[in-house]
């Protein structure tokens, strides 16, 4: 069945559960009962699980995001009249969190990796290349980046990737803005066709990967890995999910299919946005990482290799299997 007739022949039952939710919270403001036409007290239950089953034929028939967000709503509204579901207000953070934002990353998967492939594509490139041919380093770095970057990683010094006169809560400071900027723009950019995104995340994985691989091809290379080990996956991926973001948004654009390009829009932004959020998350952890442990300059790093390796896994695990019902 064709979404339309679909939604041309269950609508007004869909209209009528919501009035009866409208008029149930009207009730408990207003301490009595709101007069109304519509569902009878005794036809509620039938009707939320004919409202279960329309929601879960949208999804196996990949109706569009926009309604399939709707009849998903409209049963967690439900479920909390008729079940009395948790309203606490840690409950939709750790919602988010354990279903929503893994969840909506494997549905984008194709794009993800689009935005992995553009993004270490550049960053392993350059950082290989600029061993066989140093002199691409200056191609990306001017000279006073090359001498900050040598002075901040040197072997003697008490505190990796920090000025002497920077502190950690001012390099946590630094380091949130300068998550969120290049997040916004990977993600921003995608309102121009997508082609924003694209610049920003090859810009970025050629910027990081010639840090990289210039300070590993002049010596500096176990100061610099000792550095990045720790957040590397929280903020690698953050770049990628940012970018998978921004594409969403400039895939309406480019291929709305029988959507108008207004209301493909609409609907890819809420699922760019639930991206970006969790994206977000990423960087403020990557930043706490970055500016408390990072920076130590330990005689032995094994304790950051083993960190970073941890959490690659357990991200890897984290996208992988969360939010995924039992049966899956």
């Amino acid at each position: 069945m064709r979404q339309f007739e679909f939604e041309r022949r269950h609508a007004p039952l869909w209209r009528d559960f919501e009035g009866w939710l409208e008029r149930r919270k009207m009730r408990r403001k207003r301490g009595k009962e709101i007069d109304g036409d519509g569902l009878r007290a005794d036809q509620v239950p039938a009707t939320f699980r004919a409202i279960c089953s329309h929601l879960a034929l949208a999804r196996d028939r990949q109706y569009s995001p926009f309604l399939v967000d709707h009849l998903n709503q409209l049963v967690l509204a439900g479920h909390q009249v008729l079940y009395g579901a948790s309203t606490s207000w840690f409950s939709a953070p750790w919602r988010f969190l354990a279903v929503e934002f893994p969840r909506t990353l494997r549905a984008e998967r194709q794009l993800f990796w689009l935005a992995a492939l553009l993004f270490f594509g550049p960053f392993i490139g350059i950082s290989v290349a600029i061993q066989f041919f140093p002199g691409l380093a200056s191609l990306l770095l001017s000279p006073a980046d090359m001498g900050r970057m040598e002075s901040m990683y040197r072997p003697e010094a008490d505190r990796l990737g920090m000025r002497e006169s920077s502190t950690n809560v001012m390099m946590f400071g630094y380091y949130i803005w300068n998550n969120v900027r290049i997040g916004f723009q990977t993600f921003a950019g995608g309102i121009l066709l997508g082609l924003g995104s694209i610049f920003f995340m090859l810009f970025n994985g050629l910027y990081i990967g010639a840090v990289l691989g210039y300070l590993q091809q002049i010596g500096l290379g176990p100061q610099i890995w000792s550095f990045v080990a720790a957040h590397s996956a929280l903020e690698l991926l953050a770049i990628v999910i940012s970018g998978a973001a921004g594409l969403k948004l400039g895939a309406a654009l480019l291929s709305p299919g029988r959507r108008s390009r207004r209301l493909a829009l609409t609907e890819n932004a809420k699922i760019a946005l639930k991206l970006m959020l969790g994206a977000a998350l990423m960087f403020v952890a990557a930043a706490v990482v970055e500016a408390f442990f990072s920076p130590l300059n330990l005689p032995n790093p094994l304790p950051k290799y083993v960190i970073g390796i941890f959490l690659w896994l357990l991200l890897a695990a984290y996208f992988w299997r969360a939010g995924r019902s039992r049966a899956a």
